[in-house]
């Protein structure tokens, strides 16, 4: 019973009051939804292999609308727009395994009625749920309009810069391809709405060591080269090592959507004032 009892106790701190309370990250449910994203990969992979889908560039970009739905649907949590206890389906992990199954089945339902053509209707499911999204928040009004703009000001530059050194760099060729750039570009914005949302709104960072660097230098500016950091060597590898397009491209649009989403999230959320 005292084992039970510790268990669930262990369970209670670590996943589940993390989820009631929408507190920050900490290092064990840190790492085991790093352990379940890499099995999500994996049986997506097989799951797509099964249906005769293949993980090519049209479907990579095709799925880019569920993660502008995923970002903002979870901003409707983060304005109090759902109570209890349906709020905490929009809540980490839980949001991920509620757009995953619809987005699958959104993929599902396109391929199978629009069969190899698909892909626009797949694509524009998820547009119209964003834009559900978005005019469900319009209803708390935008406050800070101006920081929309200066995200993706500070982030442009930001990507375009280390592009532009890509280019001229032997070592950084690998950033010549487009999905590449576009991970540099959306993890750029995320960085620029982290940095704005704490050194400019008082905002905290949830994650475990960005927090812990941020603390340590007084300021999330220190996520620009933390990014650069994880991305160029991660990316260099990806090339590198991963033979199988639809696992390369999978891996990519996790790294998209690892960026992308906060990135929407963390401006919409400053722009709306919640």
């Amino acid at each position: 019973m005292n084992d039970l009892a510790g268990l669930a106790a262990f369970v209670q701190k670590y996943y589940i009051d993390p989820i009631i309370y929408d507190t920050s990250y900490n290092p064990v449910d840190t790492i085991t939804f790093a352990i379940i994203l890499g099995l999500f990969i994996i049986g997506l992979i097989k799951l797509l292999s099964r249906w005769n889908i293949s993980m090519d560039e049209r479907l990579l970009l095709s799925t880019l609308p569920y993660v502008l739905a995923g970002s903002s649907l979870r901003v409707i949590e983060d304005g109090n727009l759902v109570a209890a206890p349906w709020r905490y389906l929009l809540i980490t992990p839980l949001i991920f395994f509620l757009v995953f199954l619809i987005t699958v089945a959104c993929l599902i339902i396109t391929r199978k009625i629009w069969g190899e053509k698909f892909h626009a209707r797949y694509a524009a499911f998820g547009f119209l749920w964003t834009f559900f999204n978005l005019a469900v928040l319009s209803t708390l009004g935008f406050k800070n309009t101006w920081v929309i703009a200066a995200v993706f000001l500070l982030g442009s530059l930001l990507a375009g810069g280390i592009l532009f050194c890509g280019r001229h760099l032997s070592a950084l060729k690998f950033l010549d391809e487009r999905f590449n750039q576009m991970i540099i570009y959306v993890h750029m914005l995320d960085a620029s709405s982290t940095y704005y949302g704490v050194d400019w709104f008082g905002y905290y960072e949830k994650h475990v060591v960005p927090t812990f660097l941020i603390n340590l230098t007084g300021s999330a500016a220190i996520m620009f080269p933390l990014k650069l950091a994880i991305l160029l060597p991660v990316l260099y590898m990806i090339d590198k090592s991963m033979q199988d397009p639809s696992l390369r491209n999978l891996t990519k649009l996790t790294l998209i959507t690892l960026g992308l989403a906060p990135a929407v999230r963390n401006t919409l959320r400053l722009a709306l004032g919640v």
